[in-house]
């Protein structure tokens, strides 16, 4: 699922494939936008805020694009068969030697001195040359009683978290997700853990939080990474609990699953209990993983 790392992956494709040349084609498929024609443009560069990305032209308007859950950006050669079904692309982009198609993606279009409409309320951006901790800190410690699995998911608090890297990070700071952030013994390590997550993962071809060599050494994501599997799965190698069945790779202990948020908002959520123990442990719903 679209996070942080993986948006910044698609910015660095949409400039290998659009970057200083003059748009031939420009198709947009919904209905806000669909009389609207970028032809001529030339584009300067894709730039990401967050989960956002903002693909910046010479005519001063930025198109921007979230991804949403299942969203894509495919940069191909013109006339190339699409990898998803057309009627879920949303915008086609071209050029006299690419053709970029974004599927399922939500779209903007503003002038490039407006971009704060939209991404101007994000805390600050954990893969952004402005990263600030210490921000980031301030705007998590004004909600001490939110649960720290949902406070690390609001974009306004600090951006690029997504639901894997927010399990993944409570996991290796040893936190229940469910804790408020005010129980969390030490914040700032918890954040500092979510910056190198980030980083770390920002070149990869893939994402990949336990620093395993078989999963590091793969060239691509089989499709099969993304289910649910046990420790000794592909899965397993990637990720410490998002997404396990069964014990932890750690201690051995059974990963538990609830569905955590704001109503209908819910995501769900994995941790390991004796890796991440809590004190102040509350009557949440939980159950073990699937398949456990």
């Amino acid at each position: 699922m679209p996070e942080g790392d993986s948006i910044v992956r698609a910015a660095r494709r949409l400039d290998e494939g659009l970057a200083g040349q003059v748009l031939t084609r420009s198709d947009f498929r919904v209905p806000s936008l669909a009389t609207r024609d970028l032809r001529g443009a030339t584009v300067l560069g894709t730039a990401t805020r967050g989960k956002h990305l903002l693909t910046r032209l010479d005519s001063g308007l930025t198109l921007h694009t979230h991804l949403k859950m299942e969203g894509r950006w495919d940069v191909q050669r013109p006339g190339a068969r699409w990898r998803r079904p057309w009627h879920t692309a949303r915008v086609v982009l071209g050029t006299a030697t690419t053709e970029a198609v974004g599927f399922s993606v939500l779209l903007d279009l503003v002038r490039t001195d407006a971009e704060d409409r939209l991404v101007g309320h994000l805390g600050p951006d954990l893969l952004g040359p402005d990263w600030d901790a210490g921000t980031a800190l301030a705007n998590l410690r004004a909600h001490p009683d939110r649960p720290v699995v949902e406070a690390l998911l609001d974009q306004r608090l600090l951006a690029g978290i997504g639901n894997v890297f927010a399990c993944e990070i409570c996991f290796l700071g040893r936190v229940d997700p469910r804790a408020p952030v005010a129980a969390v013994p030490d914040l700032e390590a918890l954040v500092a853990i979510a910056h190198e997550q980030l980083q770390a993962n920002r070149d990869r071809p893939f994402r990949v939080t336990t620093g395993d060599p078989r999963a590091l050494r793969a060239t691509r994501a089989p499709r099969s990474d993304y289910r649910s599997g046990g420790s000794g799965s592909r899965q397993g190698r990637r990720y410490w609990v998002y997404g396990h069945r069964g014990p932890c790779a750690r201690c051995g202990t059974r990963v538990q699953q609830a569905d955590l948020g704001p109503a209908g908002r819910t995501r769900p959520t994995y941790w390991c209990p004796s890796c991440q123990p809590r004190a102040d442990a509350v009557a949440t719903p939980v159950r073990p993983a699937p398949g456990a």
